[in-house]
């Protein structure tokens, strides 16, 4: 992998773009197989590195994979050696993905311990595993922190169904809660549990294996454990990061794309948002079509006063689309404040759009202000440096409406979330290098 993109800004782009697998399902879903000895086959998933380092660590752990073509593969996790868990390349590859935490719970339950190292990922601010571990010791599961070694060991020998409150909608604390309860005697309970369309697919994926899981969708689940779980076939959601990424991209460079097989029904809250930027769309059956437009409007609060577009635990505004709507709001008419809540430090790459011309009051490492400035301009093209995946990708689509070239170094941060975005954007008229 190179590690820069080197954009000419200013094409308008044309035609067809697929979404990849979603990213942040393929985690959970990925996890889930080591929940059954039978053979679990999945599609759609997504070829990204930090999907690919997963799959890598389970076959370390022993799990057969096989590839059936370019997204589809099956898994059979009926010979796990659990000893590798204590090794220094398990420490190493664990700790650079955030997603393997999502085995502790299957391990758990399936084989009554799991082992840990402290995992990285985004540096998005503080992102707290405390979630997930108390969910684990309510469940009956005894829990040990080594700090020197910074590696966290799980042992439970007797998981029982609980009430569990958890204090935050984590996604991943909740799928990790869940594929724990699927197999602990009695009944479980979690409140305040994540809803997100991910993890309502990880919920009827498990179902499908055989667990006993009500109130799908909601923040209220049920978990009546049973013994064991056979194999199932899946196939993941579309991305929905990636589709409102493409979204903002088709408004910024004044291009006409039609997004294809979009899941709309699982989308949220996510077009209602874009519409308010002023940006058009028209679904053509599971496809959105956003045709080429001079102007984009920002909306008003029915009193005049300024739109806020902030994010929250689903169904609001999913915090990964929020470096999105606030790049796509610099070419707009009209101002808007984007509130970040959940994590501190997702706004500090509007430095560098203000580099750009943008006109962006960064209020506090939570609040921005963008005053759009329709067009009056073109944004100019600079060199800078992708702090995180979402803002990537938000500063790449900055450079392909700004003018002339850009350079966006640490460009593995975007290959860790979109599978050859250079690739499938230059075939609809982008000009990304690899350098």
């Amino acid at each position: 992998m190179s590690n820069s993109f080197e954009i000419t800004g200013g094409a308008k782009l044309k035609g067809e773009i697929t979404p990849q697998g979603a990213k942040n399902e393929a985690l959970q879903i990925l996890c889930a197989v080591l929940l059954t000895p039978e053979k679990v086959t999945i599609s759609n998933i997504p070829a990204i590195r930090d999907v690919l380092a997963l799959i890598d660590i389970l076959k370390d752990l022993g799990v057969k994979v096989e590839q059936l073509s370019e997204d589809r593969y099956t898994f059979q996790s009926d010979d796990i050696n659990l000893e590798y868990l204590k090794t220094d390349t398990y420490k190493k590859k664990g700790a650079s993905l955030r997603g393997s935490i999502m085995i502790m719970g299957p391990l758990l339950t399936r084989f009554k311990k799991a082992y840990l190292p402290k995992p990285g990922g985004d540096k998005i601010g503080r992102r707290r595993l405390d979630t997930h571990f108390l969910g684990f010791e309510k469940l009956g599961a005894k829990f040990n922190y080594d700090s020197n070694e910074t590696f966290y060991s799980v042992e439970a020998s007797n998981l029982q169904g609980t009430y569990v409150l958890l204090d935050e909608p984590s996604v991943t604390g909740t799928a990790n809660i869940v594929m724990t309860a699927v197999m602990a005697r009695g009944k479980t309970t979690i409140f305040n549990a994540a809803c997100e369309p991910y993890l309502q697919q990880l919920c009827e994926m498990l179902n499908r294996m055989g667990a006993k899981i009500t109130g799908v969708g909601s923040n209220l689940l049920h978990i009546e454990g049973v013994s064991q779980l056979r194999g199932t076939e899946h196939r993941m959601l579309p991305d929905m990061i990636e589709i409102g990424s493409f979204i903002g991209l088709a408004a910024m460079t004044q291009s006409e794309i039609t997004i294809k097989n979009c899941r709309i029904d699982m989308l949220g809250n996510i077009l209602p948002t874009f519409e308010k930027l002023g940006i058009e769309m028209e679904y053509r059956g599971d496809d959105i079509h956003i045709p080429s437009r001079e102007h984009f409007e920002i909306q008003r609060f029915i009193d005049g006063s300024i739109l806020t577009v902030a994010d929250g635990p689903w169904p609001l505004f999913t915090p990964d689309l929020i470096s999105i709507v606030l790049v796509t709001a610099t070419q707009a008419r009209g101002s808007v404040l984007i509130h970040q809540k959940m994590f501190e430090s997702r706004l500090f790459f509007t430095d560098k759009l203000i580099d750009m011309g943008a006109q962006i009051i960064l209020c506090d490492p939570h609040r921005a202000t963008v005053i759009g400035i329709d067009r009056a301009y073109k944004l100019r093209g600079i060199t800078m440096s992708s702090p995180d995946i979402r803002a990537g990708v938000a500063l790449l689509i900055a450079a392909l409406s700004a003018e002339g070239k850009s350079i966006i170094n640490n460009s593995e941060q975007i290959d860790r979330g979109y599978q050859k975005i250079d690739e499938r954007l230059n075939a609809l008229g982008a000009k990304i290098k690899r350098v």
